[in-house]
């Protein structure tokens, strides 16, 4: 959604992948580029030619790279958090260069809902896997075998009713009594 939701905004759009075999599906999403950050020579012909990187990824990784992809008065903006501090990154790529490295949290409920009518307004929605409440551990499974390419949502239609409940009065206690579905 992040590149959509760029598009839109009127921005040039690079996306940055590990990976080769998800360069396509950068460009079915809008990436007017897409660039494997670990091809030196891809990277190289980009130094010093970004306003603003959005730094999504929520594992430890070298911040390094990306920094030397920013022009001068550039900003890094990172929004994952990984659960383990980033490699330090080297300073003097910071002060030659009047960089910025920033971090943002969700907006508030007043940003977040500017943000959905924005994107309501313009069609710009998320791709995402709709799974039954059933399938919600082979689901994870999936997950943690890196097989999963969008969001799960949980189709909420799916989950099963709770169990009938019957209720017997006898003065003034009340006696519940569940019965199996």
């Amino acid at each position: 959604m992040g590149i959509k939701l760029a598009h839109a905004l009127g921005a040039h759009v690079v996306a940055l992948t590990t990976s080769a075999s998800k360069k396509q599906a950068a460009f079915d999403f809008g990436a007017d580029e897409v660039v494997v950050s670990k091809n030196e020579v891809e990277m190289k012909a980009h130094a010093g030619s970004f306003d603003f990187i959005l730094n999504t990824v929520s594992s430890s990784h070298n911040l390094d790279p990306f920094l030397s992809l920013l022009k001068r008065d550039g900003t890094l903006t990172l929004v994952g958090a990984p659960e383990h501090p980033h490699t330090s990154h080297t300073v003097f790529n910071l002060i030659l260069g009047r960089k910025a490295l920033a971090g943002s949290l969700i907006g508030g409920i007043a940003e977040t809902q500017e943000m959905l009518d924005f994107c309501a307004a313009r069609g710009i929605v998320s791709d995402i896997e709709m799974i039954a409440m059933q399938d919600i551990e082979k689901a994870y499974v999936r997950l943690l075998n890196n097989e999963v390419k969008y969001r799960f949502v949980i189709d909420m239609a799916t989950l099963k009713p709770p169990a009938k409940v019957s209720r017997a009065t006898r003065g003034d206690d009340t006696l519940t009594e569940e019965i199996g579905t």
